[in-house]
């Protein structure tokens, strides 16, 4: 069954995408969601990168997605696309977070007793 426009939050978040062979990244979602909780490039940029970055990476998303996602002057306000897409980049947000604390849990992560035992072990044993 084909559709024009899919049915998911997430599946109309990667048809918008997919439709401009874009290369969406998860830190221009999370700077976008960080300025839709700001209103406000210097505060945005405080929580999680320098202010020429986080523009930067806010120009190249809105690029992506094919209009502005917010109104600059005279203060900053999402538009109508900022505001139609919210909640797709914030589900893909939320599920990348997630997605990374789930793997942190199933990878086993070598302790340090352990790194420096396979460290003395290596150096005593050294292959020829």
């Amino acid at each position: 069954m084909e559709h024009d426009q899919p049915s998911e939050p997430f599946g109309l978040a990667l048809a918008l995408v997919s439709k401009r062979e874009a290369t969406l990244q998860i830190q221009q979602v999370h700077y976008f969601m960080a300025l839709c909780e700001e209103l406000n490039f210097t505060c945005a940029a405080r929580r999680c990168v320098s202010q020429p970055s986080l523009s930067n990476a806010i120009s190249a998303l809105e690029r992506e997605l094919g209009g502005a996602l917010f109104h600059r002057k005279p203060s900053i306000a999402l538009t109508g696309l900022g505001r139609m897409v919210r909640p797709y980049l914030d589900e893909i947000a939320r599920n990348a977070d997630y997605a990374r604390e789930v793997a942190r849990t199933l990878t086993p992560r070598p302790s340090i007793h352990r790194s420096a035992r396979q460290a003395v072990e290596s150096s005593e044993h050294p292959s020829n």
